[in-house]
């Protein structure tokens, strides 16, 4: 009797590891490296307190990596100052998959790519690229980080932005549009710096990936994009797509509200994800360890393209 006891209470014990297995774990951090000034060291530390409360899979930066200028080199101080050492704790010793922001063109954002050849962590294998996450046996997360600066017209008339002058992002559309429809992930989420929607007065919707990014999300019923430059937090809804906004590294900036918002909260911070089968729930946390909303969007084919 004991021992059947005894095997029923070690069948109820690996049931719930499994349950609990079965989920996909990350963090989602934007505009962020400023030698651990600003909200740069808070957030990390609530970053910390939220990947020991809630283990991690690993980290996802939506771009503007190193201020002001990016970096030159892999052997460039700031991957240093600005990221060995500010995400230092072992919660944070996970995959960190990074995508460029526009301060990233103001250095060599070749340097951000090599840096994964010098760093255990730091992943970004080219300028635009997908991983996939298993989920549990039969349900995946496919992430795929895209190069958004290519694609603004003002940055190729700055002569601080010459790298992007001369850019064609005709590869990186026909390179997503096939990663997307080749894609047998159940879960899709695309991660790029500069958003296509956004209520913030500073910045805005941005009109070129209105026009070129939103109707692949749509075509291809991605469940969320996130982003970060204007430096908040959001979350605006459509009924095609969810858009987040996790700008809050280091810096906060007015959110503002539209039609579009959930969500915004002029502060710095991150966003936690917890991704299941049939769910991504979203929490926005500030610089305090406060949740200052939360989110749960079911995975299910969005509306058709068109909607607003």
């Amino acid at each position: 009797m004991r021992n059947w006891i005894a095997a029923i209470v070690m069948l109820a014990a690996v049931g719930g590891q499994t349950a609990r297995a079965q989920q996909v774990n990350f963090l989602v951090i934007g505009d962020w490296g400023r030698d651990g000034d600003g909200f740069q060291t808070k957030v990390a530390t609530q970053m910390v307190a939220a990947a020991k409360a809630t283990p991690i899979n690993f980290v996802v930066s939506v771009g503007d990596n190193f201020y002001e200028e990016g970096v030159r080199t892999t052997h460039d101080r700031q991957f240093t100052t600005s990221f060995e050492q500010v995400y230092a704790d072992s919660a944070l010793q996970v995959p960190w998959y990074v995508a460029l922001g526009n301060h990233d063109y103001q250095g060599d954002p070749q340097a951000q790519v090599d840096y994964t050849q010098v760093s255990q962590r730091w992943h970004m294998p080219a300028r635009y690229f997908s991983v996939v996450k298993k989920i549990d046996d039969s349900t995946s997360v496919e992430l795929f980080l895209i190069d958004t600066t290519p694609f603004i017209t003002e940055y190729k008339k700055e002569p601080k932005y010459a790298r992007v002058a001369h850019a064609d992002t005709r590869p990186q559309l026909r390179w997503l549009d096939s990663a997307l429809a080749a894609s047998t992930a159940q879960w899709k989420i695309v991660f790029g710096h500069h958003p296509v929607y956004s209520a913030s007065p500073k910045h805005g919707n941005t009109a070129e990936l209105v026009r070129d990014l939103k109707p692949l999300l749509e075509k291809y019923h991605v469940q969320a994009y996130v982003a970060g430059h204007d430096h908040n937090l959001q979350d605006l809804h459509t009924r095609a797509v969810e858009y987040f906004i996790s700008g809050g590294g280091s810096e906060a900036r007015p959110a503002g509200r539209d039609a579009k918002t959930r969500f915004s909260a002029t502060s710095a911070g991150f966003v936690a994800v917890q991704l299941t089968p049939a769910t991504l729930r979203a929490r926005f946390i500030n610089p305090a360890g406060k949740t200052l909303y939360a989110t749960t969007v079911a995975r299910r084919a969005p509306a058709m393209a068109g909607a607003p």
